[in-house]
């Protein structure tokens, strides 16, 4: 790591729920995902090797190709994960100043990736992960009785996912064209796939209603930031390539990101 990066604050998975409750975000190594009980268990490799192939936004408004993206929609639970109908992406105007109030069709996500049972096992365990954080601390946990546990109302979660890859084949990228924001859900998690031949890339995560902020950057494949997207604002800066003295001369670099947003009551829709 150089100089110019910061080390993420690591928050063991047993304290990720009370973490996210007490200051609106935590940030998880690798440890959380590669953990999650699939069988088989995955393919790391060929799971990122998903991002090699996907399409140009066609809606960036700065005029860029920087960023190649797809996208799709499931209703989740705590047990089920559910693939809806591909459709459009949208969010007002009030949460992307710069993309914001129009539908964004994006290519969807692939098969290959979405049909793996580690797919399934993410979102599930992220649901449980949200439901927990939402849940009062005066309602039982998993050790409830049954009677108890029948008055938690499994409500599903409206979940988004995008793939994103970010590349300097113009000099520089911009994870976040929009700048700081809130995402309009419940949730936001941010997953690292990886980084190759560049610098920047910086996260920044902001209190919405005060001053105090933490930056850092991601570096380890499957580290991730879950934020509570109601009480913190937050941004990736731009990415540039690594030149000749640091790594050998590189034409450009790329960063590639898993997005998954969690939403109560329906998706964001016009």
């Amino acid at each position: 790591m150089s100089p110019a990066e910061f080390e993420p604050p690591i928050t063991p998975a047993s304290d990720i729920v009370e973490t996210v409750r007490r200051q609106g975000f935590a940030v998880a190594s690798s440890s959380w995902a590669q953990g999650l009980t699939g069988a088989p268990r995955p393919d790391w490799a060929k799971i990122a090797a998903e991002w090699d192939d996907m399409p140009l936004d066609p809606y960036l408004k700065d005029g860029g190709h920087y960023r190649r993206r797809r996208h799709a929609s499931f209703i989740v639970d705590e047990a089920s994960c559910r693939l809806v109908p591909h459709r459009a992406h949208f969010q007002p105007l009030q949460y992307n100043a710069l993309h914001g109030g129009m539908e964004r069709w994006f290519e969807p996500m692939r098969q290959d990736m979405i049909g793996q049972p580690f797919w399934s096992d993410l979102l599930t365990s992220l649901a449980r992960v949200c439901s927990e954080i939402k849940r009062p601390s005066s309602v039982p946990r998993s050790g409830a009785t049954l009677g108890q546990a029948e008055l938690r109302p499994r409500t599903p979660w409206y979940v988004e996912a995008h793939q994103f890859r970010i590349d300097t084949s113009e000099g520089i990228g911009r994870p976040t064209p929009e700048g700081a924001h809130r995402d309009g859900v419940d949730f936001v998690a941010l997953f690292l796939i990886g980084r190759h031949g560049i610098r920047g890339g910086e996260t920044r995560v902001f209190d919405a209603r005060g001053p105090q902020g933490i930056r850092f950057t991601l570096t380890e494949p499957w580290s991730f930031l879950l934020l509570d997207d109601e009480r913190v604002i937050h941004e990736s800066t731009p990415i540039q390539p690594l030149l000749g003295g640091e790594s050998g001369t590189l034409p450009h670099g790329h960063r590639d990101t898993l997005v998954l947003t969690y939403r109560r009551n329906g998706f964001q829709d016009r």
